[in-house]
């Protein structure tokens, strides 16, 4: 089918009443991108269906999206007119961003909205979003001001079995294992984001939510009631040790947050910033005080690290060492001894030119974790007094820790916390928490989330030693899409349970995985001990990127990826598998006419050990790299100038 002819149908379609009353069809600016809303042989429901186009090849990703809320006074899911449509309107927008995988963001969509209505009278809008790399859609409904329970959201994803999925059991800190599925038969709660790819291995699609705010609750995906039928769920009354409302209020005019299909090559997926796009802007006008960079940690090597002064003062000279601008406090900061306390700490660091990030329990009894302070965060008179005491003592940063629940009170929460700290020009991450939902364009001193199982779960359980390989190869195309990843990576030695990957996998995770503030774990032995051109080349990993592109992979197998930032690439892979593997990778997506000084860290002969070389190359070029089983490899290319 040629642009000509699908810009006709489009036309015809949006502008043939009788037809509009049964089907709407809205195409990307591209075109490749079609979304039909269709109605349900049981008149009044409606539902979407996503297909794409590749060339004169034409597939359907989601053949179902079933659509509808049900409110305290009405079910908005059925016996619903169409009373009319909105003409296209063409989304283009470019915005910068201070962290992520990409600095300078440009996105375009083609827009409609659909008006339909209720036996009552009521009407409820749908408006939907076909991008070039997704679909994004939400519901919205406008009026007088009235409060209303949401007693349940009706959107479901009919997901055909031997369609491949890459999914993750919902646990409230969303620190579980992506498990490999072509069925439906795991009936359970499955956390975002979901990745699939479809039966005719065409098209991959990363199922997501964004823009949440205030007036909602995180939802999840379940199969229960119908094992290809994937349905947004609210959360369960024990998250959270049963505190807080399931069902969320909301108060008109209100939307929802954005429905999120990431979709295309597996590249578009890695490569989207759809989540932030569909994201407000950013509320914080002056921006200058916050400054992404490398964390010097001990919690990896030494649970209890900040309650000893001599730890903490071992961890400031590490990212002396390093030239890393920051190091964590981690809990037990109000415990401190063995020569001195958090005063003497903050001295300490303050002298040796180290900027302090410092722990806190989110507290409350939404959480089982006992540890102090458990009170600092939980009102708003709390944090005020906090931050400013922490502006007066030079920490820029607070870590907040387990939430354990997205109910709607706990999302207000969360954006409490970020509020009051930009008051103070505070810095801000979380830990035991959601994944990002967009928060990081809207509030850009968030700078980073947990919401992974990362290189803590090394303390935790034996079986990370064996997952961990096939694990990491599987982040960068579902987590780390969506937002900063703080998987705390780059150890060497072993903390309670050892490591099977190789140390050029672990350095190529400090590259592969993207978080604005990169906690760097191991203990100094674990640095010292490493060749000059590996220290020296971890002294200068960037944590924001100007530019990101997969170069191939495939989830559990392997991923190779370039990142640039300023005129500097870097490169990273990691292998998953228990073979060897060699690759050679065109340098074709450098500038042409451009040479480049290559330092290439790969694996040696065995696990420990690196392979280090120096080239010179341009575009021209390729780079043959071999990774060990469960290895890895990255590389800088910095460019020559005469």
């Amino acid at each position: 089918m040629t642009k000509v002819t699908r810009l006709l149908l489009f036309l015809i379609a949006i502008n043939c009443q009788p037809l509009l009353a049964r089907k709407l069809t809205l195409t990307s600016p591209d075109n490749q991108i079609q979304v039909n809303l269709l109605e349900s042989k049981t008149q009044g429901q409606w539902y979407l269906q996503i297909n794409r186009s590749i060339g004169e090849y034409a597939t359907t990703v989601i053949p179902r999206i079933d659509l509808g809320l049900k409110l305290s006074d009405e079910d908005l899911s059925q016996e619903l007119s169409f009373v009319k449509s909105s003409r296209p309107k063409p989304i283009r927008e470019e915005y910068d961003a201070l962290q992520g995988k990409r600095s300078h963001r440009v996105n375009s969509a083609n827009e409609v909205i659909v008006t339909l209505e209720s036996n009552s009278k009521r009407r409820i809008n749908l408006i939907i979003r076909a991008y070039e790399d997704g679909v994004a859609f939400r519901y919205r409904l406008l009026g007088k001001e009235e409060t209303f329970v949401v007693t349940d959201e009706l959107t479901s994803y009919t997901i055909p079995d031997s369609t491949r999925r890459w999914l993750q059991k919902f646990n409230p800190a969303n620190e579980g294992y992506y498990r490999e599925t072509i069925t439906g038969n795991d009936q359970k709660d499955w956390a975002y984001p979901a990745l699939f790819l479809t039966r005719d291995s065409s098209t991959w699609y990363l199922l997501h939510e964004a823009d949440l705010g205030r007036s909602y609750c995180g939802t999840k995906l379940t199969n229960y009631s119908d094992k290809n039928q994937y349905k947004l769920t609210f959360p369960d009354d024990w998250n959270g040790r049963h505190q807080g409302e399931v069902q969320p209020t909301i108060t008109t005019p209100w939307a929802s947050p954005w429905r999120v299909i990431i979709l295309g090559s597996l590249a578009d997926i890695v490569e989207s910033t759809l989540v932030d796009d569909l994201s407000k802007p950013s509320a914080v006008e002056d921006t200058d005080w916050i400054k992404p960079g490398l964390v010097s940690w001990n919690y990896w090597s030494n649970n209890h690290g900040t309650k000893d002064f001599q730890v903490v003062k071992a961890f400031t000279d590490l990212a002396v060492k390093m030239d890393w601008p920051y190091t964590l406090l981690d809990w037990e900061w109000d415990a401190m001894t063995n020569g001195g306390n958090l005063d003497d700490a903050l001295e300490y660091i303050h002298s040796k030119g180290i900027q302090p990030l410092i722990w806190y329990n989110s507290g409350g009894d939404h959480t089982w974790v006992g540890a102090t302070p458990k009170d600092r965060m939980l009102t708003h008179e709390n944090r005020v007094a906090e931050f400013k005491k922490l502006k007066e003592r030079g920490i820029v940063g607070v870590k907040v820790d387990f939430f354990e629940s997205e109910k709607q009170d706990m999302i207000n929460y969360y954006l409490d916390i970020i509020e009051d700290a930009a008051d103070y020009e505070i810095m801000v991450y979380f830990h035991g928490c959601l994944v990002p939902r967009g928060w990081q364009r809207t509030y850009p001193h968030l700078m980073t989330y947990e919401g992974v199982r990362g290189a803590e779960w090394y303390n935790n359980v034996p079986d990370f030693t064996y997952e961990a390989p096939v694990h990491n190869t599987i982040l960068p195309f579902t987590r780390n899409v969506v937002g900063s990843m703080d998987y705390t990576p780059v150890t060497f030695t072993n903390s309670q349970h050892p490591h099977i990957t190789s140390y050029g996998h672990e350095v190529a995770l400090g590259v592969l995985f993207e978080s604005s503030l990169q906690h760097l774990a191991d203990r100094p032995y674990g640095y010292n001990q490493l060749p000059f051109e590996v220290q020296s080349f971890l002294k200068d990993i960037p944590t924001v990127w100007d530019d990101t592109k997969l170069l191939s992979g495939y989830p559990g197998k392997e991923v190779l990826m370039a990142r640039r930032s300023d005129q500097t690439w870097f490169l990273s892979g990691i292998n998953g598998e228990d073979k060897e593997k060699r690759r050679t990778i065109s340098l074709g997506f450098l500038p042409v006419n451009q040479q480049y000084k290559l330092l290439l860290i790969a694996d040696g002969e065995h696990d420990t050990v690196f392979s280090i070389n120096h080239q010179v190359v341009d575009s021209t070029d390729t780079v043959e790299v071999k990774m060990l089983r469960r290895g890895g490899f990255t590389a800088s290319l910095i460019p020559i100038f005469d």
